[in-house]
């Protein structure tokens, strides 16, 4: 796999073939690109959780969804966990893969970006979810807009015979917002 540089990330979304909406140029650094923090935050109701049980879906009442707009925080206290949302919309071509990092301003606040999910799919479309976890001992504020993870792009030796989005178990294609995990849909 070779790593994409400034110059190929934007010649391919020039050409059109990696799609990230509302990309500033200023955000493609020199084998990366930065993404911004959305509006949307879900996060467990915790008083009224016992347990999350893998094999059955997430009960609607059991997260709620919070809407910032970009003048308003959300306040990620410490031990809190929250699933946000990238500002960009993200489309993956089948001949890359994505990683995506945290930056290390926030991550030495103590804030995590993600916890597992750390590559986007060759074929993905949408907006990214981010597994956010402040494990420090104070609350830290995220401001919507705010640079808050990163991508590099890695070339595939050819494309992928089934990218994400041809795939039939894939369970977040084309997302809009944070969504619950699906992973009771697992075989």
């Amino acid at each position: 796999m070779v790593v994409l540089s400034d110059r190929d990330i934007k010649k391919r979304i020039a050409e059109g073939s990696l799609v990230i909406d509302s990309v500033d140029v200023d955000a493609i650094a020199l084998a990366s690109v930065d993404l911004k923090l959305g509006n949307k935050f879900k996060t467990f109701k915790t008083t009224q959780v016992t347990h999350v049980d893998t094999k059955d879906s997430i009960p609607a009442d059991m997260m709620e969804t919070i809407e910032k707009n970009d003048s308003q925080p959300f306040i990620l206290h410490p031990g809190e966990f929250v699933l946000g949302t990238t500002k960009e919309y993200v489309k993956m071509p089948a001949d890359l893969v994505a990683r995506l990092d945290g930056r290390s301003s926030l991550g030495r606040l103590g804030v995590v970006i993600h916890s597992t999910a750390g590559s986007v799919d060759p074929g993905f479309e949408g907006f990214l979810t981010l597994e956010i976890a402040n494990i420090s001992k104070v609350p830290v504020s995220l401001w919507p807009g705010m640079r808050v993870c990163r991508l590099t792009f890695d070339t595939l030796s050819s494309p992928s015979e089934m990218p994400y989005n041809k795939r039939k178990e894939s369970k977040y294609n084309k997302q809009q917002e944070p969504i619950a995990s699906r992973i009771f849909l697992d075989k």
